[in-house]
């Protein structure tokens, strides 16, 4: 809804008697209309003509903000794409590759760490980690327990494999990104 600019209470009364308006009540006389509706017709029409006006300039105002947004959201994703180009490269359309569908075997000494919230060297996720861990798999005795302390202070049975590192771990500074390939 439009919403009034003045007060039309304020407003001095038009004379509608006057030469001004005289062409535009003409058409409007009749045996049933008189002089003064006549003159209001008139101000109704002036005033539906206003305000078709003020919500033109209106819409044209929305327009011209909706395309400034556009323009600056424009501005602002090509900026961000300067800054942040690898999030914006596209991840292309390929079957996974055939190897992705063999097993993995992951270190058991790594997977505890893991339960306990450790830090993990990244080594055991190389290639050379994970060749490891496949031939600890097939070599490590599963009856050999080694006994530890809990931290509430109870005694646990583990598996030896699970308690010792791998011997070949390297420190995560050394490893170089041919080691993930």
């Amino acid at each position: 809804m439009n919403h009034l600019t003045i007060n039309p209470n304020l407003e001095q009364c038009p004379d509608f008697t006057s030469a001004i308006f005289q062409a535009s009540r003409t058409p409007l006389l009749s045996p049933t209309v008189d002089d003064t509706q006549a003159a209001w017709q008139q101000q109704l029409d002036s005033d539906a003509l206003a305000a078709a006006k003020q919500h033109r300039l209106l819409a044209e105002a929305d327009k011209q903000r909706l395309a400034a947004q556009h323009l600056q959201e424009a501005v602002n994703a090509e900026e961000d794409g300067k800054k942040n180009c690898i999030h914006h490269i596209p991840i292309p359309d390929q079957p996974r590759p055939s190897r992705a569908a063999a097993t993995v075997l992951i270190c058991d000494f790594m997977l505890r760490k893991l339960d306990k919230a450790q830090f993990v060297e990244l080594y055991y996720w190389t290639n050379k980690g994970l060749a490891d861990a496949k031939l600890d798999f097939h070599s490590v005795d599963n009856d050999g327990l080694v006994p530890t302390a809990a931290a509430d202070g109870t005694t646990t049975w583990l598996p030896a494999g699970t308690t010792r590192p791998s011997s070949a771990v390297t420190v995560d500074h050394l490893l170089a990104p041919l080691d993930f390939a």
